[in-house]
């Protein structure tokens, strides 16, 4: 979707466990014409688009001033099974999935070649999300392939533009196609989980506490 400087981005409110329908269907819309949007998860809000979508994609990395072709993504899968498309799992690995799926966690896993490269890190690795919240699971299924998601590029001393949806349109309104309200956002991110080796390890201790297979 073309941007001018005198857009701004529309605020849909949709509640955080039965999305309006409506509503979701205008969204998916957008993602699927190269729209990027800001969202909920159960950890922080997210910029997000589709991961079939190169120019949203680039979007992005520019929102977050990266370089489109070193920027690595994560993004949100639907269920285990989406999973398996992007990602090599071996039993005890999908056993630590399903223990603890959906839930605050980004799991990083073997990439398969069909992520792209705006996904897979230099060691061929992906990093996949399961959120256990209702509105990025519907969105992801509706949309029919997983959604990236990356966390809003936030200042420490001003935490609240990373919380309030209403804050987020006020500053990044122009560059984005729509901001999901679905409440108030948390400030602790995803627990980050290596699953690439057949000791899984903890890189990054967020709001998850991993369980045992």
């Amino acid at each position: 979707m073309g941007l001018t400087t005198h857009h701004r981005a529309r605020v849909y409110a949709v509640h955080p466990q039965n999305p309006q329908p409506r509503e979701l269907d205008q969204l998916v819309e957008i993602l699927r014409t190269d729209g990027v949007i800001i969202y909920p998860t159960d950890t922080l809000y997210g910029l997000g688009c589709s991961i079939e979508s190169p120019k949203a994609i680039a979007r992005i990395a520019r929102i977050k001033g990266l370089k489109p072709r070193e920027a690595r993504f994560s993004f949100i899968c639907e269920r285990l099974g989406q999973v398996a498309e992007y990602a090599r799992m071996s039993d005890a690995m999908y056993s630590v999935l399903r223990h603890n799926l959906p839930g605050p966690f980004t799991m990083i896993l073997p990439g398969l070649s069909k992520c792209g490269e705006s996904f897979m890190s230099p060691r061929k690795t992906v990093g996949i999300r399961i959120p256990n919240h209702a509105i990025p699971l519907a969105l992801v299924r509706l949309l029919g392939c997983p959604i990236l998601t990356s966390s809003l590029p936030l200042d420490a001393e001003e935490p609240e533009y990373g919380q309030f949806p209403e804050l987020m349109a006020e500053r990044w309104g122009t560059q984005v196609d729509a901001v999901i309200d679905g409440g108030q956002g948390e400030l602790t991110p995803s627990t980050v989980v290596d699953c690439t080796q057949d000791e899984i390890r903890v890189i990054r201790q967020g709001k998850g506490v991993l369980a045992p297979e």
